[in-house]
């Protein structure tokens, strides 16, 4: 599964490119004022930092720099102990959606990503493919309802990623995205989870997936308490459940 990535070593660090990626690729890339130049930033996503969206071609793409959270963000913003290229946050993270991309699971298509050494540390950022005509959760139900089946259909994708042993660090409702079924090329509406930092691949255990869904659940609380007209009741989350067990039960 490894040869689907490309290391190339560059002044700085390594890129990391996954198969398909343009060859010109270059560390500029991963910089907004490379796109910028370009006139090329078509939107951005702001949460505790910003996520920009950018045009490549006849594609958009995300480009998301890695930023510390908690405790350690006091200490530095962006700057990780470097314990091998391996290790990083945006290596793992590519790889992982590599191999899930490739196995058609609903995640972004994986770009690339660049590693910069800074002596002991390093800053990391990523490129993937932005999911066409998709909006987060909590944008969906601010304007409107989702069916019991479609909450079902959530269930029971999310259970496919368990059944897999993919580990979701931060499952939220606004790590799901909701893609309309689109008639060029045709294909059904779909779930897909984004944002894979510090996710991995574990042995299946009932433990770390209900984790999992406690944290989900506790995330559409917390959304609808920022929110109160989102769509979400306890009705849907039995939905959502039902659909999960029973993809479980029949895997």
């Amino acid at each position: 599964m490894n040869a689907q990535i490309q290391l190339i070593k560059t002044a700085q660090g390594h890129m990391a490119v996954c198969q398909d990626t343009p060859t010109d690729i270059d560390p500029a890339w991963f910089s907004v004022d490379f796109w910028r130049a370009k006139n090329a930033v078509v939107g951005s996503s702001k949460g505790r930092y910003t996520t920009w969206f950018v045009a490549f071609e006849h594609s958009h793409w995300v480009l998301r720099h890695y930023w510390r959270g908690g405790l350690m963000e006091k200490f530095s913003k962006d700057a990780y102990v470097y314990t091998g290229l391996e290790n990083t946050r945006a290596m793992s993270e590519l790889r992982l959606l590599d191999i899930l991309y490739r196995e058609d699971f609903a995640v972004p298509k994986p770009i690339a990503a660049n590693i910069v050494r800074d002596g002991l540390f390093y800053r990391a950022d990523i490129i993937i493919e932005r999911v066409e005509g998709a909006e987060d959760l909590v944008a969906k139900l601010g304007k409107g309802v989702m069916s019991t089946e479609q909450w079902q259909a959530l269930g029971a994708t999310i259970a496919q990623f368990h059944q897999r042993g993919v580990y979701h660090a931060d499952l939220n409702a606004k790590n799901i995205l909701f893609q309309p079924a689109q008639t060029e090329p045709l294909t059904p509406e779909r779930f897909y989870l984004i944002d894979f930092d510090r996710g991995e691949l574990k042995t299946p255990s009932p433990q770390w997936q209900q984790s999992n869904l406690d944290r989900l659940l506790r995330s559409f609380n917390k959304e609808q308490g920022k929110l109160p007209n989102l769509a979400f009741t306890a009705d849907n989350w039995s939905s959502l459940m039902q659909g999960y067990q029973a993809a479980m039960q029949n895997a």
